[in-house]
């Protein structure tokens, strides 16, 4: 066990290293200006297209809202709660603004991965499927390089949330379940591996009904536990959030020196959160049933701000409020620069602690209730995005699938194995090198984008709902699976409209 932790500590230094932090940005600033910061002009739109139901009568698919609850229910868990807390222990207050930043940003980069996901969609075994990989091998000029692009993608995944991923969110689970109730490790880890089996083993659309069911729950509930927090702690509000801003430029007296921690865990932490580029999120919203990618994109850009500017600040005000944290003082722990949580293990604790010290022992049990079903919902969302690596990678294969579906469940286990200290560099590399192959495709894909992207604007300023047409753009649908919105284009006449700019089809 020893060797397996120093080989995930030097993977996770490798994968993680300042120059992805930087190229992140980058691409989250270029994505940013090539539309016209659409993510915070469109707002308006990703409201509207949340609550859109799409025709498709043909295939089994997701609502843009069940696929928007599922990745929420993805998203929001152990990168919300245990990696905020994490973020202000390693850089202190500071780190929870440039969080903000991370997610004001890479929302765009977020739309970008899921508008592509879409306008790539295919058909597998009658469900709607698609994600980076598709887009990848069939967007790509080079082709040779695109599905170099797309089979290390699906390694990723298959390191990601088919093994690293799984496994720590169970340890998350377990230790706030043991911290509230007492409950051993395996005794989680089993009831963990059933519920999520029984729900998987029913396929993508058992999978967003109950996310569309659960998601929306826990985070009310979670979120009102936060408000009674900031409320008891009120009058230390204006003081919290000053700490933020100073111990981010390096303004507090404290914090001032490691600035460069709270920025560089800021934005790893912010980007491990929200899954803005690290294509998880396209491999939901390719099975979304909507008119147009743009609109599918939008939500998946409203849920990054669900995630980090909503939850993430939370629970970032909260431990802060509370003052039931730790800061490191040389980036590993091994030094405290503050010490407000004498023996608390970062993390999950951290939160648990505030809970606790607000409104009793109550309030971490609760939080344990709420932090085994996020990351229940989280699992589910794993589990898709293994089974659509899996269809792109042998194609239409139930026996595969369903092979997939078991082995998934034995990784989930793998986590009651392994510690707490050891769980994060897991994560993070998992998420790491998801990131750097599907960012870095994207942004190759960056013309087709804007085509795309073009063609929703346009037909928005002519007053008419977006509709698609694979073929405008330069993309062949081979499965048919726009063919209705296609047709629906005709009889409205937009091949005949001079604004839109389309040639005349027949």
């Amino acid at each position: 066990m020893e060797l397996f932790v120093k080989v995930m500590n030097t993977v996770n230094d490798i994968v993680w290293h300042p120059v992805m932090c930087v190229f992140l940005m980058i691409a989250a600033v270029w994505f940013t200006v090539r539309l016209k910061g659409m993510q915070v002009r469109r707002v308006k739109d990703m409201a509207k297209c949340l609550l859109e139901k799409g025709d498709n009568k043909q295939d089994k698919a997701l609502s843009p809202f069940q696929a928007f609850a599922t990745t929420v229910g993805g998203r929001i868990g152990t990168g919300n709660i245990a990696g905020t807390a994490t973020a202000i222990f390693m850089g202190g207050p500071g780190a929870v603004f440039w969080m903000w930043i991370t997610a004001i940003l890479g929302a765009s980069t977020g739309m970008v991965e899921c508008i592509l996901g879409q306008a790539y969609k295919t058909r597998n075994l009658g469900e709607l499927t698609g994600g980076p990989a598709f887009y990848m091998s069939k967007g790509i000029k080079n082709k040779t390089l695109g599905k170099i692009l797309a089979v290390l993608f699906c390694i990723a995944v298959f390191i990601g949330p088919g093994f690293l991923l799984p496994a720590m969110q169970t340890q998350t689970a377990a230790t706030a379940v043991k911290g509230a109730f007492g409950i051993p490790f395996v005794v989680v880890g089993i009831g963990m591996v059933i519920i999520v089996g029984v729900v998987t083993m029913g396929g993508i659309k058992r999978i967003g009904q109950v996310a569309e069911f659960l998601a929306p729950i826990m985070c009310g509930i979670y979120l009102l536990v936060m408000i009674i927090i900031m409320i008891v702690n009120a009058e230390r509000i204006p003081s919290v959030f000053s700490s933020i801003f100073a111990s981010a430029f390096g303004k507090d007296a404290v914090f001032g020196g490691i600035v460069g921690s709270a920025l560089s865990w800021g934005i790893k932490r912010g980007f491990f959160s929200n899954d803005a580029g690290n294509g998880m999120s396209p491999l939901i919203s390719a099975t979304t049933d909507t008119s147009h990618p743009v609109k599918q994109g939008l939500v998946q850009g409203f849920s990054v701000y669900v995630d980090t500017l909503l939850v993430c600040t939370c629970t970032g005000l909260s431990v802060l409020l509370a003052g039931t944290y730790n800061v490191a003082a040389d980036g590993v722990g091994d030094v405290l620069l503050v010490e407000h949580a004498k023996g608390i293990q970062y993390g999950i604790a951290f939160m648990q602690e505030a809970m606790a010290t607000t409104i009793g022992q109550a309030g971490a049990m609760l939080l344990a209730v709420i932090l085994f079903i996020f990351i229940f919902t989280t699992m589910l969302s794993y589990s898709y995005q293994l089974e659509s690596t899996c269809k792109y990678l042998f194609g239409e294969n139930k026996w595969v699938v369903t092979f997939v579906r078991i082995l998934f469940l034995i990784f989930c286990m793998f986590g009651i194995l392994i510690d707490g200290d050891t769980i994060w560099p897991m994560g993070d590399i998992g998420v790491g090198c998801m990131l750097w192959v599907n960012t870095f495709s994207i942004l190759l894909l960056t013309p087709v984008l804007m085509r795309i992207v073009k063609d929703y604007e346009k037909q928005r300023a002519q007053g008419l709902n977006p509709l698609f047409d694979p073929a405008t753009v330069g993309i062949e649908d081979e499965a048919g699976v726009w063919n209705q919105y296609v047709e629906e284009k005709k009889k409205r006449g937009d091949y005949e409209n001079p604004a839109l700019g389309y040639e005349k089809k027949n």
